[in-house]
């Protein structure tokens, strides 16, 4: 906590929690949280102890400011209601901005090609792990959408390159590829090893041309190799 909350805190509990000897002898509370609680109460009714703005310095702001007084860009204050009105009114202006966008992408996405990628083979567990590292990218030069993303775990040496044209009409070579890393490493890291081979552990575009690859070694032992390669795309 802040030292001003520690202080707003401090100053609520002086005003509201004094000790009123004179209403020992009555039933009910003696003390005023109403304050507090009026805010939380989940109703449309006014707050009965509406707050001081005066002296605010954002009011102060908006009040002084043409521009901003009348802005449709600023959510409208609410000094007379409950905090769960103010929710229920932004939620209701949220969920307004976002349906038009929702309808209109909604209609315009439509399936351009299906690629079978796997089998889910008979497994205990409901929903195995077969894709992982999705990572997307545009290349805007030449028009293209670049997925990349590895599979299944007898396969962790392979990266896939999924290549389609921003044009759905339009079709590109080799839509999708693979490329096996293995043991490619040995001769310029362990030439005496050939069972060495090297999984990837994450890949990105660097550029439209290039990408970047994380490789670990895959063998059981401590100080595993770990390579940062950079792969032409050609």
């Amino acid at each position: 906590m802040t030292q001003k909350d520690i202080t707003f805190v401090a100053d609520f509990l002086t005003e509201h929690f004094n000790e009123a000897p004179e209403l020992y002898n009555r039933k009910g509370k003696y003390f005023n949280v109403e304050r507090v609680g009026q805010y939380l109460k989940d109703e449309d009714d006014d707050l009965v102890s509406p707050p001081n703005t005066e002296g605010n310095q954002w009011f102060n702001f908006l009040k002084d400011s043409t521009h901003l007084k009348e802005s449709p860009l600023l959510f409208p204050y609410y000094p007379e209601k409950s905090l769960h009105f103010v929710k229920r009114q932004m939620e209701g202006v949220i969920d307004q901005c976002l349906q038009k966008p929702a309808d209109v992408i909604g209609r315009s996405v439509h399936q351009a090609v299906c690629m079978s990628l796997y089998k889910v083979s008979q497994s205990e567990d409901p929903t195995p792990q077969l894709f992982k590292l999705p990572f997307l990218w545009n290349d805007k030069t030449s028009n293209l959408h670049y997925v990349l993303f590895t599979m299944l775990e007898n396969s962790i040496s392979k990266i896939h390159i999924l290549r389609r044209h921003t044009d759905t009409s339009r079709s590109v070579s080799n839509g999708i590829l693979a490329v096996e890393f293995g043991n490619f490493l040995n001769n310029s890291i362990n030439e005496s090893s050939e069972s060495r081979y090297y999984s990837c552990l994450d890949a990105h575009f660097y550029d439209d041309e290039t990408v970047t690859v994380v490789l670990k070694e895959s063998v059981q032992q401590e100080g595993k190799e770990r390579v940062l390669a950079q792969l032409p795309l050609s």
